[in-house]
This record gives structure tokens, C-alpha cells and sequence, in this order.
């Protein structure tokens, strides 16, 4: 296997779908075993050791789960699953588990599942530059970047590994963003946030204000306004994790499991029911489809999190 091919397979992992659900769990998995390879030099896990921490990463960027005991083994899914040419999956006894085997959390448990990326994976990954690519390619094709640091420190990966991937040429290519995208959102919102009102301004120059995909960039959203809005970080941030989210009437809802204990904590409970801001000049608000996929791919509204 060389780097490019590499690289390929991990831009076309097979993913199960129900209808246009997202289902990220297998770049999750590889990230967490990423940076489990960076610490350590070795992919080698047992299925115990890496539920936990694995579904509570689904949980927190997947899709909703409504069941206590599917929230707490989401990692069994792409542990079985994962393509074979990058993983091996072997029991107890060192013989290898099909991936026709149940996504049962138990069973693995059981058979002692033990998993590792496979050996031309791991010497390829050996280079600093081939990582930072594949960290950079997994987390640009399936998330947002207002949830990059945060999925980065979960899988206990170093930030600078993905400074690395902007000197390391690649074949596969990604969606393009629309030049001047931010701009002309920001200035719709009359650079002021469309929940809190926040324009805060240095030297003229606004600063701590984003412009935040309704439906993901990664997930086929397009870089246009009734698709947009303008967001401090603190709210994109919220935005993107689920803890905020919209009504059809375009309203902020707060998750039922966002929680604060001081005042400015608090405030992010106050939004509930707020009106969003309009866009200044009779331009669109976000369009109903990408707040429906929003609320049912984000949303975090009455599911189990707890892993």
C-alpha cells in the first residue's frame, strides 16, 4: 500500500445509511486510533478499551441515539466493520473475527476482540506527513471545523499534526468553498451574531464572529446564505455540537442536556424561544430543508449522550 492509496481508501470508507443519516463512526474510530498510534507507536486495541471513549465521541459528533444501551456501544459498529485492507480484528485466541460477526458491544467483550490498523497502515503512518494528511482528510470530508479542536483533543491529537498536512501534496480531492462566502454572511448579519447580538470589533475589524453552515459544508451543504448564518464562536461552537439548534419558525432551541451552573452559562439557556436575527436588505434566512437536516442530524434534543 503506498500513501496515495492510503489516503484513498480512507476517502471512500464504505458507511451504513438510513435514509440520509450521517454515519461517522468509522472516521471517529480511525481518529481515536490515530492518535492512540501517535502517543504510543501501536494501534493495538482491545474492544473494551476503546468503547468508552469511542461512543462518547459518536455521541457527541454523530447523529441522535434515543437507546441508553446503543449510546454507551457505538464504538461496536465500526469496530466489526471497518474495511479489512486498513484493520485487523482478531479474538482472543488470535484468530481473525469476520466482519459479518454481530455489532454487539457483549459479544467482542466475550470473544476478546482486539483490533489493529494493519501493518502497511501503521509504517505509513509512521511519517509525521502521512498522519497530519489523513488526520486532515478524515476530519475536513465528515465534520465542521468549529468542532476540529474538540474532536482533535478527544482523540488526543496534537493541533500542529494538522499543520503538517498543509505541506503534504494529495490526489484526493474535496469540495471547494465558495471564496468570500464568510464575508458576505457576515455582512448580511450586519456582523453582529443572529442569536446574542455579540459585534464585538477590533481596529474596525470584527473579531470572534463566524460564518456557520446550517447543513454542514462536509455533508453536501452549499456555501450560500439561506444556507448560513452569522455566529460568535461560543454559539457555532454550541451550533455545531447540538447544544443549539432551531425551529421551523427559526426560533433557538436549547438541548434538554445542555447544563450551567454561573450566570454566563446561563445565558446560552436564555436564547430558548429567541427569534434569530433577519439578514439585513430582505436577504434569505436559512431555508426550512437545512434547518429540518439540521435538527435531525445535529440537534441533540432527546437522546441518550452518556457513553
Amino acid at each position: 500500500m503506498t500513501r496515495d492509496e492510503l489516503l484513498h481508501a480512507l476517502a471512500n470508507l464504505r458507511r451504513a445509511r438510513i435514509g440520509e443519516v450521517r454515519a461517522p463512526h468509522k472516521p471517529l474510530l480511525l481518529l481515536w486510533l490515530l492518535g492512540r498510534f501517535a502517543a504510543t507507536g501501536s494501534s493495538e486495541v482491545a474492544y473494551g478499551e476503546a468503547e468508552g471513549p469511542v461512543s462518547r465521541m459518536i455521541n457527541a459528533y454523530g447523529p441522535p441515539v434515543k437507546n441508553a444501551s446503543d449510546a454507551r456501544r457505538r464504538a461496536a459498529m465500526p469496530f466489526v466493520h471497518l474495511e479489512r485492507e486498513l484493520w485487523e480484528l482478531r479474538d482472543a485466541h488470535g484468530r481473525p473475527v469476520a466482519h459479518t460477526v454481530a455489532e454487539s458491544g457483549p459479544r467482542l467483550r466475550e470473544q476478546g476482540a482486539t483490533g489493529r490498523l494493519a501493518p502497511d497502515v501503521e509504517r505509513l503512518l509512521a511519517d509525521p506527513g502521512t498522519l497530519a494528511a489523513a488526520t486532515r482528510l478524515l476530519v475536513d470530508l465528515h465534520f465542521t471545523p468549529a468542532l476540529e479542536p474538540l474532536i482533535l483533543a478527544d482523540a488526543r491529537l496534537d493541533p500542529a499534526v494538522l499543520e503538517e498536512a498543509g505541506y503534504v501534496r494529495t490526489t484526493v480531492r474535496r469540495r471547494p468553498r465558495r471564496a468570500g462566502f464568510s464575508e458576505q454572511v457576515l455582512d448580511a448579519y450586519g456582523r453582529a451574531c443572529a442569536m446574542c447580538g455579540y459585534d464585538g470589533a477590533l481596529g474596525g475589524r470584527s473579531v470572534g464572529l463566524e460564518a456557520a453552515h446550517v447543513r454542514w459544508h462536509s455533508q453536501n451543504g452549499p456555501d450560500e446564505l439561506g444556507n448560513a448564518l452569522a455566529l460568535c464562536e461560543l454559539h457555532h461552537a454550541l451550533f455545531d455540537l447540538g447544544a443549539l439548534g432551531l425551529t421551523d419558525d427559526l426560533r433557538v432551541r436549547v438541548s434538554r442536556h445542555y447544563t450551567a451552573r454561573s450566570t454566563a452559562g446561563r445565558a446560552v439557556t436564555d436564547l430558548e424561544g429567541r427569534p434569530l436575527a433577519a439578514p439585513r436588505d430582505g436577504g434569505p434566512s436559512p431555508a426550512p430543508a437545512f434547518v429540518a437536516w439540521h435538527g435531525r442530524q445535529v440537534f441533540k434534543d432527546g437522546q441518550v449522550l452518556a457513553a
